[in-house]
């Protein structure tokens, strides 16, 4: 007599939704299905940096991770150059960070969810499916879809966004207390030709592929190169006193001249406002992060991804914390043989991914400060910068299988009656 499988909703299907998805995809216990609540699977924003922590967790997921990512067009980062866009030391190079044999990534989001989900069955992919309820049930859960229809399963896993529905339903009563809120800053972006970046910023910045970073008071920049080398990326991000309660704001060149008043005549400035400010309405959109959450879990339903520690984007690494969050919910979901071990899958996931999670929006705000000048502590000039960067990025490396294994030690430590350590 077979065994009924166990089925799995996660609702959400960008790059955390799709990822776990591969990571489940051939476990013969469980049945997968993906809902995604726009009319079809999209990635906001224009590109993802990848660093060597977050290829070595989508590996995890994806043994032929290096093969989807050569299809989505990523290009070799050769190093992180970080310069000083003002203050008297102006113009000048604080150092090449991550330059190594192991070169990081970037890649175009939308080209990357769409290699992602290609090996995925389509009669698991459901586009235009989005959750209005969700009722626990004494088998698992039951979804509610605006359509009107329903559909149950023993396990719900939310990997619906920083804005999404499934986190109250796993925080419960504090979910608006633990809402998102402004990190403290706005951002805009544009993405054009290399030659058009060429011209406008400069060739000397585009002679290796490599990412430019540039500190500066109250505002920072940020380009580098993708689409195998034939685009670049134009990031501008500004200290933000007054969030808007829509979270844009619209762009203008006052605006702009006003961010950057302290950054010298002929620098960067120019040429990267020129670039934002070419094409159809642009804006400024907050950063947000969740500053705390108490639980990833509750019962059979879980969090992850931004759904689960939405962080500003200083650390570069909300990706690879997605694609951490899947490597630990497939290794754990791998390992359990009925639906009634899913409660206690979803706790240890909880107990070793949150502290983590944590950290790296912590993390993250405190180096946005560095980068804008916020932080009173570091001087704006090289040596303060040099040394203030330095390590800021060491912790995201860590030992991955032992991360894996710290995980099912405290499942079996629940399953047994013990609470995790």
């Amino acid at each position: 007599m077979a065994v009924p499988s166990i089925r799995i909703a996660i609702v959400g299907g960008g790059f955390a939704g799709a990822t776990l998805a591969n990571g489940l995809l051939g476990l013969d216990h469980l049945e997968t299905h993906v809902f995604e609540s726009a009319p079809e699977f999209s990635e906001r924003g224009a590109a993802v940096g990848l660093s060597g922590n977050a290829l070595i967790a989508l590996q995890h997921v994806l043994p032929a991770a290096r093969e989807t990512l050569t299809k989505a067009g990523a290009v070799p980062i050769n190093s992180t150059r970080i310069m000083l866009g003002s203050g008297p030391d102006a113009g000048s190079l604080v150092g090449d960070f991550g330059a190594s044999d192991e070169k990081e990534l970037i890649v175009h989001r939308a080209s990357l969810l769409r290699e992602l989900l290609a090996p995925l069955p389509k009669e698991r992919l459901h586009a235009n499916k989005r959750v209005t309820e969700i009722a626990e049930t004494s088998h698992g859960a039951e979804l509610t879809f605006q359509d009107g229809t329903t559909s149950r399963f023993d396990a719900v896993i939310g990997a619906d966004g920083i804005f999404g529905s499934v986190r109250k339903y796993v925080l419960q009563d504090v979910a608006e207390s633990c809402a998102v809120s402004p990190g403290g800053w706005w951002d805009s972006r544009v993405v054009v030709p290399i030659a058009k970046a060429k011209a406008i910023l400069g060739e000397q910045y585009f002679e290796v592929p490599r990412q430019h970073l540039w500190a500066g008071d109250g505002v920072f920049v940020l380009h580098d190169v993708l689409e195998n080398g034939s685009m670049v990326q134009g990031v501008i991000s500004a200290v933000e006193k007054d969030p808007p309660a829509n979270r844009k704001r619209p762009l203008t060149r006052e605006l702009l001249a006003e961010a950057f008043h302290t950054w010298p005549d002929g620098s960067i400035a120019k040429g990267i406002i020129d670039l934002l400010l070419d094409q159809p309405d642009p804006q400024g959109y907050s950063q947000y992060e969740h500053k705390s959450t108490p639980t990833y879990a509750n019962g059979r339903m879980c969090i992850m991804g931004d759904a689960a520690h939405a962080t500003t984007p200083w650390q570069g690494a909300g990706a690879g914390q997605a694609f951490e969050d899947a490597a630990i919910l497939g290794t754990l979901l791998a390992n359990i043989s009925s639906a009634d071990e899913i409660d206690a899958a979803f706790k240890a996931y909880d107990a070793v991914r949150r502290p983590r999670g944590q950290r790296v929006i912590d993390s993250s705000r405190g180096t946005g400060e560095i980068f804008t000048g916020q932080n009173k502590e570091v001087a704006m000039t090289v040596d303060g910068l040099r040394n203030a960067l330095a390590r800021r990025w060491e912790f995201l490396n860590i030992d991955l299988d032992a991360h894996k294994k710290d995980a099912l030690s405290k499942m079996r430590e629940i399953l047994e009656g013990s609470p995790p350590k």
